[in-house]
């Protein structure tokens, strides 16, 4: 848990060793509870990435907040994850607060902070008097096998909840509109990040339908781009992700003020 562009889903794709959590450098990347699962001789630890938690200022904001907040039960060892290149403030007070006392907190982003703000962000983090604290970088990996190791050690006994070869607990589909929203966030700007959704409606495969939503007529342009360049870089990027064979359809769809409406949202997966 932590605040939106803490590094979290970043950090889980390089403890999974795989791209798995979409990133950008945009807030509200991350919109699901996405289950990544680490398998290893003898242990397999499932892992939680949520929502960025902070002030809401529409019906999704609020339901992402009650997402993140939502996982911390149910689980048996909670991350705070603080980003080492910004200042420890109220946000990351507030998580805190909520989250139980035996929770690890994670430093993130070693690789761009200077040793100095490292520092800094530890004895800040320090002050919560929580159980572990552990710098690491989700680019380098630097931190995060010891980080790791020592979450497994904290892990109850149990049987194992996924077959091994199991990475990540989502459906293909919703994969698939989660990486097509990846390239959109790539290459989107100003308040367009905030606007777009993506859901796939057909799926026979080879064959995918995948609806972009914007909240404004004046947005979907935007996002075809000139004679469809957008739609297509973001088509043959998604499709070099994807098994040999895939056809992506990409369509545009407006919504108006789609993030505050509910019906549009309980469609969108938003319950």
């Amino acid at each position: 848990m932590g605040r939106p562009n803490a590094g979290k889903s970043t950090l889980l794709n390089k403890i999974l060793g795989q791209h798995v959590a979409i990133v950008s450098n945009k807030p509200q990347t991350t919109r699901i509870r996405l289950r990544g699962v680490l398998t290893r001789a003898d242990e397999q630890i499932v892992f939680v990435d949520t929502p960025g938690i902070n002030k809401p200022r529409t019906l999704l904001g609020r339901h992402l907040n009650a997402e993140a907040a939502d996982a911390a039960h149910g689980v048996d060892k909670v991350c705070l994850v603080v980003d080492a290149s910004a200042q420890f403030g109220r946000g990351d007070a507030f998580i805190a607060d909520r989250i139980p006392p035996d929770s690890v907190v994670v430093v993130t982003k070693s690789d761009l902070a200077s040793h100095k703000m490292m520092l800094t962000q530890l004895a800040a983090a320090g002050e919560l008097d929580f159980e572990a604290y552990f710098p690491v970088s989700g680019i380098t990996g630097e931190g995060v096998s010891v980080l790791v190791d020592y979450l497994a050690s904290r892990m109850p006994e149990g049987p194992r909840l996924y077959d091994s070869d199991t990475v990540i607990d989502i459906q293909e589909s919703f994969r698939v509109a989660e990486l097509v929203r990846e390239q959109l966030l790539l290459i989107s700007h100003q308040e367009l990040p905030y606007s777009i959704a993506t859901r796939v409606t057909e799926w026979e495969w080879p064959f995918v339908r995948c609806e972009i939503i914007v909240e404004r007529e004046s947005q979907k342009p935007i996002v075809i781009g000139k004679g469809g360049s957008v739609l297509k870089a973001v088509g043959q990027a998604v499709r070099a992700q994807l098994p040999d064979g895939a056809y992506i359809e990409l369509v545009v769809k407006v919504h108006k003020n789609w993030q505050k409406r509910p019906e549009v949202l309980r469609s969108l997966g938003f319950d």
